[in-house]
């Protein structure tokens, strides 16, 4: 991932204290960061995801390209340096070479994502009780192709 802090090189250095919500929830701002030194947490609501402290690695990415609101909050853990794209979108849409960094972080995620998917799979294929369920959703959501994202709070609640 330090080759991202190549690619972005010219984008102005942000620092944030330890303890910063740069990105909430919920609360779209149109900035893509990159990780230039220290460590940072990823939650959603009350549930954290991951703890990253790569330089390079990439924040904001799945809000701009969906044009959705983030559907996760990024806090540091340590005091941070960033850098910072504004109107993201703009630059990226002019840039496309800035792209290339970003759709390999996501091709990576989806990998994961999809071993992790087919192991699922694999372990719940012969349950006859309610984990039989496990099969459809997952067989589900590796087809679904939607066009509308959504958080968690506003989903439809269960009958």
């Amino acid at each position: 991932m330090t080759d991202n802090l190549e690619q972005y090189r010219g984008y102005p250095e942000v620092a944030f204290p330890a303890g910063h919500i740069f990105i909430t929830e919920g609360q779209h701002s149109g900035h893509l960061y990159i990780l230039v030194e220290g460590a940072v947490e990823v939650f959603r609501g009350e549930t954290s995801i991951a703890f990253v402290s790569d330089p390079g690695a990439i924040f904001g990415e799945m809000s701009l390209l969906l044009g959705i609101p983030p559907t996760a909050s990024v806090k540091t853990m340590t005091p941070v340096r960033m850098r910072m794209i504004d109107d993201a979108l703009r630059e990226l849409e002019e840039t496309p070479a800035l792209l290339v960094p970003i759709a390999r972080l996501l091709a990576r995620r989806l990998q994961s994502s999809t071993t992790y998917l087919v192991d699922l799979k694999r372990q719940f294929s012969q349950h006859s009780d309610h984990f039989a369920m496990v099969d459809e959703v997952l067989e589900s959501l590796m087809h679904q192709q939607a066009h509308r994202f959504t958080r968690d709070d506003e989903l439809p609640a269960s009958p």
